[in-house]
């Protein structure tokens, strides 16, 4: 980041926190963002997924001007609240300028389409809904989206061959609009809830853009161990869910809600994240939690704090 970038932001830090205070949200201290930047982190890059603040319900451009102000590099919206701002009448040029103005990136994004399912009719509507999504992302300048197992978590879903074929399907699809879908685990799921799965379907979609989007407590919740990362090249995760696991409740009954800040658990964070830079994660660690504790503070709180942490687990295991 340059000089010039960093100015910019510090200025639009102080615009973004002024328009949180209009709209009734308490902001950050002044010196709650941490300014260092990616070489201090051996190039790894914060970004915020919203769902860290999703109790309290900002519309997308509270949500951006709060990564903005929080010292964040990049944010990681849910399509559906693209689609509300879209349908009140919001403008996505406008959008796309107020993120490009802030100084973030849209690096990824949370989307439900129903690419993997085997009704064909059901497949096909998913496929068109995932061009939808994407196109509404491309709009405000969004790079890649995820593409969880939705349709295929309550009972086994089809062989992995028949999903990588799919998964390629969907690829395509995105190659076309010009946003990647990113192959996503889900722990709890009957379908892609285990690295080796993961891995299995991304190689053998056989797509230039294959890719894949772990997550700490997915990788806990499914039950494969965390060295398996290092059997995926590090490219092919530009994005990685950050976040941490308390010991109780056990990985059998533990769920979404139970996730807790970076280094507030006992997940091997150290190890997991020394790991990944040693084989060449350059990406970015999204913070993805959906504790309702943190859903009843400011949000601006919550934003500061899961950044601060993010960054003191990485800077503890490159030390």
């Amino acid at each position: 980041m340059t000089d010039a970038s960093m100015n910019r932001r510090s200025i639009l830090s102080i615009a973004a926190a002024t328009t949180l205070v209009g709209s009734g949200l308490p902001t950050a201290p002044a010196k709650a963002a941490d300014t260092a930047t990616s070489d201090e982190f051996g190039g790894i890059r914060f970004c915020l997924n919203t769902s860290t603040v999703r109790g309290q319900e900002l519309t997308i451009t509270e949500q951006v001007d709060l990564a903005a102000s929080s010292g964040y590099d990049a944010i990681e919206p849910w399509v559906r609240d693209l689609v509300a701002y879209k349908e009140a009448g919001g403008s996505l040029p406008d959008l796309r300028k107020r993120i490009e103005d802030s100084g973030i990136t849209v690096e990824s994004a949370i989307g439900f389409a129903q690419w993997i399912v085997d009704d064909d009719d059901q497949r096909r509507k998913g496929l068109e809904q995932a061009r939808s999504d994407m196109e509404l992302l491309k709009s405000i300048g969004g790079k890649r989206i995820a593409a969880p197992p939705v349709g295929a978590t309550k009972e086994a879903g089809p062989a992995l061959p028949v999903i990588a074929k799919r998964y390629a399907d969907l690829l395509n699809v995105g190659a076309e609009v010009g946003v990647t879908p990113e192959l996503e685990l889900w722990g709890f799921s009957k379908t892609l809830s285990r690295l080796g799965e993961l891995a299995y379907v991304a190689t053998e979609a056989g797509h230039p853009d294959a890719c894949v989007l772990p997550d700490v407590y997915h990788i806990y919740k499914g039950g494969s161990d965390f060295a398996g990362l290092a059997m995926i090249e590090a490219s092919r995760m530009p994005a990685f869910h950050m976040n941490d696991y308390p010991a109780n409740p056990p990985w059998e009954t533990i769920g979404d809600a139970d996730r807790v800040y970076p280094g507030d658990g006992i997940a091997p964070l150290d190890d997991i994240i020394s790991l990944l830079h040693r084989n060449g994660f350059r990406g970015y660690f999204s913070l993805e939690l959906f504790n309702r504790d943190y859903w009843k503070q400011p949000a601006s709180e919550v934003a500061t704090t899961g950044l601060r942490k993010m960054k003191a687990a990485v800077r503890k295991a490159l030390a």
